[in-house]
């Protein structure tokens, strides 16, 4: 049970704090140290169906694939395409994507969301919701990270943690930079 603060602890408190303003966020978090896999772990470690490794240079190591896994690593910037349009999603991943690659980030989360769930049976039949609506995004932005104009940024995709969004959302892990 909270004890209630006096109007003397109150003005106290609201005269040292008058001037107060929030730190800016410092650069990357440290990374939390995880164990090694055991045998075990280690031959079930592949991709996972949901990802794909880009060929040509780069591509994930095992340690940083098992990291991503297990949702250790922390995504740098986030882009949440819901509610927007296929031709607004697509300008606004190319963009969050040129961006990100352009300020040396390595690791961004793209949320697409789950999709709608589909249409009860007693439900009314609307064509237009039920045709093309669901799950839109989640199903077309693979293929835009797989086109050359975005997979010159792009070195492995995969579904997010579960504490990411999991199957709502993809890790984009992104090539480094050329300086």
């Amino acid at each position: 049970m909270k004890r209630r603060l006096s109007e003397e602890e109150r003005e106290l408190f609201e005269t040292t704090f008058r001037d107060a303003r929030p730190l800016k966020k410092l650069g990357r978090k440290p990374a939390k140290k995880i164990a090694p896999a055991t045998p075990k772990e280690s031959a079930t470690l592949a991709p996972t169906a949901t990802s794909h490794s880009r060929g040509t240079g780069g591509g994930l190591d095992g340690r940083t694939a098992e990291r991503l896994r297990r949702g250790v690593l922390e995504p740098e910037a986030r882009l949440d395409l819901h509610g927007l349009t296929e031709d607004a999603a697509h300008r606004a991943l190319a963009t969050f994507l040129r961006g990100a690659s352009a300020r040396g980030l390595r690791l961004v989360i793209v949320v697409t969301g789950k999709g709608a769930k589909p249409a009860a049976p007693d439900e009314p039949f609307d064509l237009e919701l039920n045709s093309r609506s669901r799950g839109v995004l989640k199903a077309v932005t693979p293929r835009w990270l797989k086109e050359p104009e975005l997979a010159r940024f792009v070195v492995d995709v995969r579904s997010a943690h579960r504490r990411h969004g999991g199957a709502g959302a993809l890790y984009v892990y992104l090539r480094k930079p050329v300086r």
